[in-house]
């Protein structure tokens, strides 16, 4: 309590400067928000912006750990130091500490630059208009490595998350204001700015570009491969791993995004918490799967047939697709986020339904991309809006025509 009540006198003596906000973040951080309420209030809750913002971190962690083991798992496989994985999730081969450094020393950077770009842009931005550096950025930071691909350069991470946090954020306004989920703007931008490093059968894997580049440099080196399972998909190949891989996660991916298992274990504390809308992952989910059976309809019809680019994805089963890619992960921890998705119940279904439902399209109908759930999201950040609105009035509409029906 000493140290404590030392910064907050500290904090309280020089209130008046323009460095306080940044002395303010790391007192937030290390203790209880600044600013409380206090009168005036409806509802007394031990809840507040920094221990959500915990609690979807948290949620995200075992992502996270997951995440360093199949990227060194995913590296040892791809260069032959060791033999795909027997045992599924279960096996030896997979949970071993070398696994587990050679990823941690990959995502740890990306972390580091992810939090590091980020919280200084949100600093300066609060000390420049003067007022309290807001803890949202505590969960973006944490989802941006692991929506990315493990070889990501640091310097182009650097660039796209001050593009995401100044454009996708701040210029709203900040936490809270923002139209766009500040991580997906910040994916989007390394997808449009860099594409071939977003996609591909190289940037997945760690080291398999530093390879590549070798091998065109003349070295006597075997090319590898780490395509994804959307990729072999897209370009109608076969798919070398079972559902069960994709189920457990042990594929290559972007790095928080494979193992549908965790995810699920991040879903279900976010809904215990009641901090993700189960509406919006059901919904989602509804959606997706929809749009799966309407193309494997049209495939068993003969509409579409082998020679067609896109009967690969059309011809995976329906139920496939919420495996593979980044569906999980995206509906999970992106779709439900409380800034941009819809806010009526009502509108959290059919948000969610057309997150769903898009993703599983452009996932089929852009094979240079076949992932949509990035941007399914992002487009219906935009209409999340616009849904609010007309469920909004849809049930003004009807009590008007119930108090019509009373009064006369």
């Amino acid at each position: 309590m000493g140290l404590k009540n030392s910064l907050h006198n500290f904090r309280e003596k020089n209130k008046d400067k323009k460095w306080l906000p940044a002395f303010s973040a790391i007192h937030t951080f290390l203790f209880l928000p600044n600013e409380t309420t206090h009168n005036g209030t409806h509802i007394k809750a031990a809840d507040d912006l920094k221990r959500t913002m915990n609690i979807v971190i948290m949620a995200m962690v075992p992502c996270l750990i997951f995440g360093m083991f199949n990227a060194g798992y995913q590296h040892h496989v791809a260069f032959g130091d060791i033999q795909q994985a027997t045992g599924g999730f279960f096996s030896s081969e997979f949970w071993t500490m070398d696994n587990f450094m050679v990823g941690f020393w990959k995502v740890l950077p990306l972390v580091i630059v992810s939090y590091g770009v980020g919280l200084a842009i949100e600093i300066l931005f609060a000390i420049k208009n003067s007022h309290e550096v807001e803890e949202g950025y505590l969960v973006t930071g944490m989802l941006v490595p692991l929506i990315v691909p493990i070889d990501t350069p640091l310097w182009m991470l650097a660039v796209a998350v001050a593009f995401g946090v100044v454009i996708g954020k701040e210029v709203f306004g900040g936490t809270g204001m923002n139209i766009l989920n500040p991580a997906l703007t910040i994916r989007a931008f390394l997808f449009f700015a860099y594409p071939t490093w977003m996609s591909g059968d190289k940037v997945w894997v760690q080291g398999a570009v530093a390879r590549d580049k070798a091998i065109a440099a003349g070295e006597n080196l075997d090319a590898i491969s780490g395509e994804t399972i959307l990729g072999s998909l897209a370009q109608n190949k076969a798919v070398g791993y079972d559902v069960m891989d994709m189920f457990y996660g042990l594929i290559p991916g972007s790095v928080g995004e494979t193992s549908t298992l965790i995810i699920l274990i991040g879903a279900g504390i976010l809904i215990f918490t009641k901090i993700g809308s189960w509406r919006i992952m059901l919904s989602s989910v509804l959606g997706a799967l929809a749009m799966g059976l309407i193309f494997n309809f049209a495939v068993s019809s003969e509409w579409i047939t082998e020679s067609s680019k896109f009967y690969g994805l059309m011809n995976t089963p329906f139920w496939h697709h919420l495996l593979i890619g980044g569906f999980a992960f995206g509906t999970v921890f992106m779709a439900t986020d409380p800034v941009t998705a819809s806010q009526t119940n009502k509108g959290k279904w059919i948000y969610g339904f057309l997150v769903g439902f898009i993703s599983i399209m452009i996932r089929v109908f852009n094979p240079a991309y076949p992932e949509g759930v990035m941007l399914a999201i992002l487009l219906m950040n935009v209409f999340a809006p616009t849904i609010d609105h007309y469920v909004v009035q849809g049930n003004v509409k009807k009590r008007m025509k119930r108090l019509k029906v009373k009064t006369a």
